[in-house]
């Protein structure tokens, strides 16, 4: 009876799981699938508790200190979530959300470590999953806690040096090497499991050291699917149809979502896993003709208080800043004034897939203003302002005009096109892939330079003291 019942327990989770991820596809659902989602994995939880009651007579001798040490990983794991979650700022959410993909993909590998020092999975397909299933989740851990260290800036965007592609190459052959000599050794000695963890782990490493830090939000998804994948083939080694359906769901999903980020920044998937992409070597970009016009807050937000239409363009400037309350306070004051205000949001904007879209939702904004760059973007020529705030990369013209530069054919925002764009920016560098915006040049661009709060401020201010 208690088998049916972990059984049944574990499709209901994997059920969960799924309905939980559909809900996720709209934000207007998005809460519900979240809880959901949760649910799925509290269910699965305590079904796992359900297997240690059902353990074989061998493995009951160890009962008590197994059942200790899962208590207590499930209460660390339940402080620092539920801390971690109540006090992360939301700049910090895409160093969070790569650390939770890294512990997924840890899990992965810590599972098939035990396999193969404990129980030696029969079979060689099945010690071949686990081997399979550890490497890759012990990729995952490594290379999302570097790439946690970046978007942290703890470390540098990127650590290059001579030869590092042929390196990276020659450890992955030795660590696949000794995955090999794992599966067809089942009785393999230790020193052997060890180094080849450790290869994995040093892959993981060395694979996201290149990578500079424009191209996150791809490597942030594609350590997800790594994550998903790596707990399905130790749910399959293991036998658990949870694991495998909730690791095939997300391992699939975040695929998906790393093909269509890849896309989003006109790169194939084999450019963003084999080379060194975010590099940008000097001199690779044309010359940049006209100069930087800067202009007062207050001007700009009268002008847009007698505009039309607007179309916003939020970026990871406004997280920094934590703008994003009072931005949807200016976006009311437009609206009260009878201006036609929109949201657009590129898919790679920020530092992780939906950044901004998380951004505004957390300040409110209604869903049916936010619109995806594929379904604005001829919008902006018809428009009669168009405001930038701490983008940069995905609205430079570069990216459409300028051959030589490292973004051509990358698909941006057509926020250039706009009759007039104020470009709310902290300074005068360049963005986070380190190219000149030929916008900020352009002769219809006026820059409002500060900190995106402080400014916001002063056109909210500006917009009530007319309607005074």
């Amino acid at each position: 009876m208690l088998a049916l019942i972990v059984e049944l327990s574990g499709f209901a989770a994997a059920l969960l799981f799924i309905l939980g991820l559909k809900r996720m596809s709209s934000p207007a659902t998005a809460l519900r699938g979240i809880v959901l989602a949760g649910i799925g994995m509290l269910v699965a939880v305590v079904a796992s508790f359900g297997y240690l009651a059902m353990a074989s007579e061998a493995a009951r001798a160890h009962l008590a200190v197994n059942l200790g040490l899962a208590l207590l990983a499930l209460a660390l794991g339940i402080g620092w979530a539920w801390r971690s979650a109540r006090t992360v700022a939301m700049t910090a959410m895409p160093q969070m959300v790569a650390l939770y993909n890294g512990m997924g993909g840890g899990a992965a590998a810590a599972l098939a470590a035990v396999a193969l020092v404990d129980t030696h999975p029969e079979g060689r397909l099945a010690l071949g999953v686990t081997v399979l299933g550890a490497l890759i989740g012990a990729v995952s851990l490594a290379g999302s806690v570097i790439a946690w260290a970046k978007l942290d800036e703890r470390m540098r965007s990127a650590w290059r040096f001579r030869g590092q592609g042929a390196f990276n190459a020659l450890v992955l052959l030795a660590t696949l090497l000794l995955g090999l000599w794992l599966v067809a050794d089942a009785a393999a000695p230790g020193w052997g499991i060890a180094l080849f963890f450790a290869g994995a782990l040093a892959f993981g490493v060395l694979m996201t050291l290149p990578i500079g830090g424009a191209d996150m939000p791809v490597v942030i998804s594609l350590y997800n699917a790594f994550t998903g994948l790596a707990v399905a083939l130790e749910g399959y080694a293991l036998q658990n149809p949870a694991l495998m359906i909730a690791g095939m769901v997300v391992g699939s999903a975040g695929t998906l979502l790393t093909v269509l980020m890849a896309k989003a920044m006109n790169r194939s998937l084999a450019n963003v896993l084999f080379s060194r992409f975010g590099e940008v070597k000097a001199g690779a970009q044309g010359e940049v003709h006209g100069q930087m016009k800067a202009a007062d807050a207050a001007d700009a937000a009268v002008t847009m208080r007698y505009a039309g239409s607007v179309i916003i363009v939020p970026g990871y400037g406004l997280a920094v800043a934590q703008a994003q309350a009072k931005l949807y306070e200016f976006v009311k004051l437009l609206q009260a004034a009878g201006v036609d205000v929109k949201f657009a949001i590129h898919p790679v904007a920020g530092r992780m897939p939906g950044h901004m879209n998380v951004l505004l939702a957390e300040a409110g904004v209604p869903y049916d203003l936010i619109f995806d760059m594929d379904d604005i973007n001829e919008s902006f020529a018809s428009t009669d302002v168009a405001l930038v705030i701490g983008a940069n990369d995905v609205v430079n013209p570069a990216a459409r005009t300028d051959k030589q530069s490292p973004i051509y054919g990358m698909p941006i925002l057509n926020a250039d096109q706009a009759h007039q764009v104020y470009v709310i920016k902290r300074g005068q560098g360049k963005g986070y892939a380190g190219v000149e915006n030929l916008l900020f040049y352009g002769d219809n661009c006026s820059m409002v330079y500060g900190d995106a709060l402080a400014v916001l401020n002063t056109m909210v201010q500006s917009i009530k003291e007319l309607g005074a």
